[in-house]
């Protein structure tokens, strides 16, 4: 909901720039230059920072998809950050990528011969 204000917000302000000096004032360039300014503003302001604050923080939309061939296990925050674990299973590894604002910083650990889906070991079951 709140992502969905927040353009609403940008959208509604470089319209009323572009109407305000437009039309008004007559000065298109200006008014064209500022709307633009303000939606590419408001796009990497969204993207570089407001993003996962706003899904942690507020409830905000973000989508992440699964890699092909990889079966989601697990997502955690760390901070403002959001970390998530999958598994392939023709390498048998674990994979947490972090996704940190703007996907800029994107960390990854790799763990080998994990097998989360692995439900019972022979030695561990209980014997009745």
């Amino acid at each position: 909901m709140i992502t969905y204000v927040y353009w609403i917000t940008v959208i509604t302000l470089a319209f009323g720039v572009l109407f305000v000096f437009g039309h008004k004032v007559e000065e298109w360039k200006i008014a064209s230059i500022a709307a633009v300014s303000i939606l590419v503003i408001g796009f990497v302001a969204y993207h570089f920072h407001f993003q996962q604050l706003f899904v942690k923080r507020y409830g905000g939309v973000m989508t992440v998809k699964v890699p092909e061939g990889e079966v989601h296990i697990a997502a955690t925050w760390k901070d403002d950050n959001l970390w998530i674990e999958n598994y392939n299973p023709q390498t048998n590894t674990c994979h947490f990528r972090e996704y940190s604002r703007g996907n800029l910083l994107q960390g990854e650990v790799t763990i080998k011969n994990c097998n989360p889906l692995l439900q019972k070991l022979p030695e561990l079951q209980l014997k009745p």
